[in-house]
C-alpha cells in the first residue's frame, strides 16, 4: 500500500472515529482546515510510525512542519525511501 493510501485512509478513519468532518482530501488541503484537530493529527502520526515504521517528524534534525496534506504526505514519501 502506498504511503498516500494508508495516510488517507487513516486520516477518514480517524475523523470517523472522533466524529470530525473532513474537507475533501487533496494535495493542496491546509491541514489547519482539514477538519482534524491537533489530538486527531497527533493520533495519526502514532498510527502512521505504527504501520510504517518512522515519525519523519521527530528523526529529522531541522523542525519542518507540512501545511498542505500533499507536504504531509511527501515528508512519508521522502522518510520512506531514506
Amino acid at each position: 500500500m502506498s504511503s498516500r493510501l494508508t495516510i488517507t485512509n487513516l486520516i477518514e478513519e480517524i475523523a470517523a472515529d472522533h466524529n470530525k468532518t473532513l474537507k475533501p482530501l487533496s494535495d493542496d488541503l491546509v491541514l489547519l482546515e482539514s477538519g482534524l484537530d491537533s489530538l486527531c493529527f497527533a493520533i495519526l502520526v502514532a498510527r502512521l510510525e505504527d504501520k510504517l515504521g518512522i515519525d519523519p517528524f521527530s528523526a529529522s534534525e531541522e523542525a519542518y512542519f507540512p501545511v498542505t496534506l500533499g507536504d504531509f504526505i511527501r515528508s512519508y514519501d521522502h522518510a520512506v525511501a531514506a
